[in-house]
Parts: structure tokens; sequence; C-alpha cells
């Protein structure tokens, strides 16, 4: 499939430019085209963004609200014991849909990647299971990383070192860990060592659920990042939630960013959970509960984002868009700086594509893989504030979702007259 993209605007670019896309990759970028091809698409000087990519979801409980029973105190334990409930009657081919359908709306919001979790602290492995199949069924739609997540922990069990290992022989594509889960600070430490035998063994990355609490007691996200740097694994780790560090004092939290960037460890937050489940147990003053996303970027530390959930047990609300993800952040961490806003578009976008390996083949340059999303906005704060139509989302060079511009009308002198959310 062969696609132009005409009067496109580029971040950083100071003049419209055509992109000719041919056999999966950008062929051209420049301010005369004369070629043809079998899609034209006039952008009409809108902006025009590498694709996302959603670090962090959990595509096996999705859209599982209430199923068996809503989470009335919207806490996270509740929601831990109410999917404890649900995954022992987990039907693969049930979840492979539910878990299709989010990817559908993802991509139609402009993602073409995730790395999901699965759930393997159930016996039959199914959610591991289907979510491997619906990565190979969905590979031309979503790029879809599957990380072996031990929900209920791993030293808990004896049987969860052993599904968590044959969760990676199946091929599960990261090693996943929660030790603030564990009984125990010491059983925590373990279970990062043991995650980290697992990920040489298989020759893995890590992606783990880190200090998602307020307490500010629970401090496993200095174990992962010494055990990264003693078994240099720099850059393949990622630390998703890290939640607790919104409660660190300063001296210890800036020990601990000069160890991330040591370490070179992503982290991930994610705005829409973070902030409806952390504070639970506070009255007033109450803690935003997330990760010091300002601190982090201005400390040189890679922070991508993520989602985390879409009606499930923790979270009744979500649609599978990053660039609500981005929204809350830049509120939450008060990212509103003008600059600040405009490069807060690298969390969804060049950041999540460091952390997954593949920035050498991303962006929108010459000879890179053609994955492009159109935004109904002419440049990056009309993007983020309107968070419009994806009029276009474009896949290894193929036209995969589209949506349709916003048409409003309002009362204007007695008529309905259209109404335009673009400003200058």
């Amino acid at each position: 499939m062969e696609i132009l993209i005409k009067n496109a605007r580029l971040r950083n670019v100071n003049r419209l430019v055509n992109i000719q896309i041919s056999e999966g990759k950008i062929t051209s970028i420049s301010g005369n085209c004369k070629e043809k091809a079998e899609i034209e698409i006039d952008a009409g000087g809108r902006l025009v963004l590498p694709s996302f990519s959603d670090m962090h979801l959990h595509l096996d409980s999705v859209m599982t609200i209430g199923i068996p029973r809503y989470n009335d105190s919207g806490t996270l334990q509740e929601g831990i014991t109410i999917w404890g409930e649900y995954k022992k009657k987990i039907n693969k081919e049930e979840m492979k849909n539910r878990a299709r359908l989010a990817c559908e709306w993802n991509a139609s919001h402009g993602t073409t990647r995730i790395r999901t979790h699965a759930d393997i602290t159930e016996s039959t492995l199914s959610a591991l299971k289907g979510l491997l199949e619906l990565k190979q069924e969905i590979k031309s739609l979503i790029d879809l990383e599957v990380t072996a997540f031990p929900q209920d922990g791993i030293m808990t069990d004896k049987q969860n070192q052993e599904l968590l290992e044959k969760a990676l022989e199946l091929g599960a594509d990261n090693v996943g860990i929660i030790p603030h889960q564990e009984f125990t600070r010491e059983d925590g430490i373990k279970s990062i060592e043991f995650a980290f035998e697992l990920a040489k063994k298989y020759s893995k990355n890590i992606d783990g659920h880190v200090d998602e609490t307020d307490d500010e007691n629970s401090k496993f996200l200095e174990v992962l990042a010494a055990n990264t740097i003693r078994n240099h694994y720099e850059g393949r780790v990622t630390a998703g939630h890290c939640t607790a560090m919104h409660s660190y004092n300063n001296a210890y939290a800036a020990k601990l960013f000069s160890l991330l960037k040591q370490a070179n460890i992503t982290v991930v937050p994610n705005p829409p959970i973070n902030i409806h489940l952390q504070g639970r147990f506070d009255t007033y003053p109450k803690r935003r509960g997330m990760a010091r996303v300002k601190e982090l970027i201005q400390c040189g530390i890679n922070v991508a984002l993520g989602n985390d959930c879409i009606m499930d047990p923790w979270y009744p609300l979500g649609r599978g868009d990053m660039l609500h993800s981005l929204y809350l952040c830049v509120h939450i961490a008060q990212l509103t700086g003008y600059y600040e806003l405009i490069n807060s578009l690298d969390l969804i976008t060049i950041n999540s594509a460091k952390a997954l390996g593949i920035i050498g083949n991303y962006g929108i340059e010459v000879g890179k893989k053609a994955d492009l999303v159109v935004v109904d906005a002419f440049n990056e704060l009309e993007t983020i504030r309107d968070q419009p139509a994806r009029l276009f989302v474009i896949k290894a060079g193929r036209l995969v979702a589209s949506t349709e511009k916003r048409n409003s009308h309002v009362l204007r002198s007695g008529k309905l007259d259209p109404l335009s959310f673009h400003v200058g």
C-alpha cells in the first residue's frame, strides 16, 4: 500500500511537508511532491505524530466491571480481591474477545503498540495463553508485548514461581514483579532477585509493578535499580506505578533519582488509575499519589505513560486513549508551562519507544517504519487541550483506523452555525 500525506505539520518543523509511504516505510519527506499514491490524505496543515504506545495495560481484565461485583471502596486491594474471584472462572476465548475490542479502541485513538500484563497466578495460565494468541492474531493492528505478571506475588506461593517460569517458556515477552505485594520486605527483595535470575536465563526484560502504594516505607524501587546495575541490565527494566514516590522525603527522593538514572530504568506512571486508587487512606490533606513525573524528567530519567485499566475491578472508566492519560498527567504533575506541555507528548511517543527498544526504527524520518497518526489539531498544545479525533492511523504503512472530524453546531442569530474548536 502506498500512502501520501500532503500538507502535514510536524513537530519542530517550520514548514508543511508531504510524507510519502511505501512498503511499510517512510520513503520521502519534502516540501514538494509530484508523486501519486493509492491513498492520498490532505492533512491541511494538521499535526502528524508518530503513533502512540501504551506502556502498561491489563488486557486480561478489561471490561469486567461489576463481575462478580463492583469495587465499592475504590481501593486497590478490593480490586485485587474481586479479580481473584473472577480469574478462577476465566474463559480464554471470552477474554480474548474483550481484549481484542480494547486493542481496537486503542488503535482508533492512535495507539499501535501496547505492553500488556497477563496474570499468571492462576494454574491454567488462560490469560497468558489467550493474550499470546491474540498477539499473533492482531499484529496487523497492534504490536503487543505480553508481560508475565504475578498478581498475587512470586514468593507468596511456590506454585507462583513455577507458573512464572512456565509463562516464559510459553513465550511471554517480559518478566513481571510486584514486590510490595509479597508477605514481607525480605520476600519482596527475594522476588526481585528471582525475577532477574529468570530474565537472564530466558533473555527477557523486566517489567514490574513497583511500590504501588502510599506507604513511604515501600522502597523496592531502589532494590530494583541496584539489581539492575549489578546484573548489567541497564535499559532493560521498566517500573510501573511507583506511587510511593509521592510520599518520600526530598532527600531520599534525590538519592533514588540518581540511582534510577544510573540504572537507566524507565518509570511508567498510570495517571487515571494512580490518582483514582491512591490517597484512599488519607483524610486531608490528601496526596495525589503519583510518581514525581516533573522531577524525574528534570533528572534525565526516562518516563513513559500507560492507561493501566479499562472498565475493570480497579477502574470503572477508561476508553484506551493515551491522550487522555497524558491530559491527566500534565495536570497532576503540573507540567503546564508552555514548553513542558509541548514536550509532554514525548511521554506517549519517543520515551515509550526508548523503553521498548525500538527508537532506531521509530519516528517521522525517511527510512523508518511508517507508524503515524494524523490528529485533527494544528499544534501540540491543541492536541493535548482538545484531545481531538485521530483522523487517520497508519501502522507499518497500512491505514488501520480513521475517525470523522467533529461536527458541532451552536445557535447563533436564530440558526445553528458550525462551531470550530480550533483557535488561531
